[in-house]
């Protein structure tokens, strides 16, 4: 509100300045000075007067311009009785007024049709955006259900089987451990939930990216030495960037992750970091099988996942606080020849 009271204001100064600026043509008060004639500046205070009719009018729609036509016409009428003016002068001045008034409702008419077709669009647009949100919240709900259900399902066989007098020592050991498996899971879902869609704080400094991904690539080790990948870095080092540490460190794990389950066993990963044209890039490339491009689509979706025991919120929740960065993420993906992940940041200092 403080912020429209100063432009309200300037704008009816220009107003102002340009109806008093008209008005000193009609009478000669600009140039009489100078010329004895100056009944040209007359005339040409006539068609002056269009321009501050249609400036109250793109401002202040209809009413604006029928308001200034109106503060015109009246301003006009002590110079059309105080001057003995012909018959052909008198007609022409009622002339000017009625075309004063014809421009302010022609005008006027003109932007306030623009101005509903602007507000049809807006609400069409806003009505377009409720549904669009109705629908992710049907989409999510339901995801959540079903993520919750398969594990609810296993965790109440177990506990039949558990509660089984017939069911030896062995088989309730195992069953106790899929009890705890899938309590784990259901903990997973609905923590990444949460994390999805409740705003979070980020705590924003200047981090060094070169130390989180060493340190990202050596929670790694047991991963990749069970499935024999190796993993081959490019680190430039002492590379900066604004972030959060933690936030940072969770889509480089999720990344590294997704590439080492797509990863073939005795394969490797390429882990780059570089300066690119004033942008930090990091690029994690896997030389599995590739995702297909229909798949390559839905990444992004909540709960989208190709795998058994995913939640399908992980890249969700990577481009989110990617965005929150400013930054950017790519897939690249070929057929049987892997996929190549590229994030860009901005460097230090660029990220407001």
């Amino acid at each position: 509100m403080d912020d429209q009271k100063p432009n309200t204001r300037l704008k009816l100064i220009i107003l102002t300045v340009s109806i008093i600026f008209t008005i000193s043509f009609h009478y000669g008060w600009i140039l009489q000075s100078l010329m004895e004639q100056y009944h040209w500046a007359h005339a040409l205070h006539g068609r002056l007067c269009y321009i501050p009719i249609v400036i109250a009018t793109s401002w202040y729609g209809l009413r604006g311009g029928i308001f200034t036509a109106t503060t015109i016409s009246v301003l006009v009428i002590p110079y059309i009785f105080n001057n003995e003016l012909g018959a052909h002068d008198l007609a022409g001045e009622i002339i000017e007024i009625v075309f004063y008034f014809a421009i302010a409702i022609v005008t006027g008419a003109l932007v306030e049709r623009e101005l509903k077709i602007r507000k049809q669009h807006a609400q069409a647009n806003l009505q377009l955006e409720r549904s669009h949100h109705l629908s992710m919240v049907g989409q999510i709900a339901a995801g959540v259900a079903h993520e919750i259900k398969n594990p609810l399902a296993s965790i109440k066989g177990s506990v039949e089987i558990l509660t089984d007098e017939q069911t030896n020592k062995s088989d309730k050991d195992e069953f106790k451990d899929i009890v705890f498996s899938e309590i784990k899971r259901i903990d997973k879902t609905v923590t990444n939930f949460l994390e999805f869609s409740r705003p979070t704080e980020y705590n924003m400094q200047k981090i060094n990216l070169s130390t989180i991904v060493k340190t990202a690539l050596k929670q790694m080790n047991t991963h990749t030495s069970n499935q024999n990948i190796i993993i081959e870095e490019n680190l430039q080092q002492e590379i900066f960037i604004n972030g959060d540490k933690e936030k940072i460190q969770q889509i480089l794990l999720n990344l590294l992750l997704n590439s080492l389950q797509a990863s073939k066993e005795e394969s490797k990963i390429n882990v780059s970091l570089q300066l690119v044209d004033s942008m930090v890039e990091l690029q994690i490339k896997d030389f599995g099988d590739g995702i297909p491009d229909e798949i390559l689509q839905k990444i992004y979706d909540p709960f989208f996942t190709t795998k058994p025991s995913g939640t399908g919120l992980g890249l969700s929740l990577v481009k989110n606080i990617i965005e929150k960065h400013k930054a950017t993420i790519d897939f690249e993906s070929r057929a049987k020849e892997g996929t190549t992940v590229t994030v860009r940041f901005p460097t230090d200092g660029e990220l407001s």
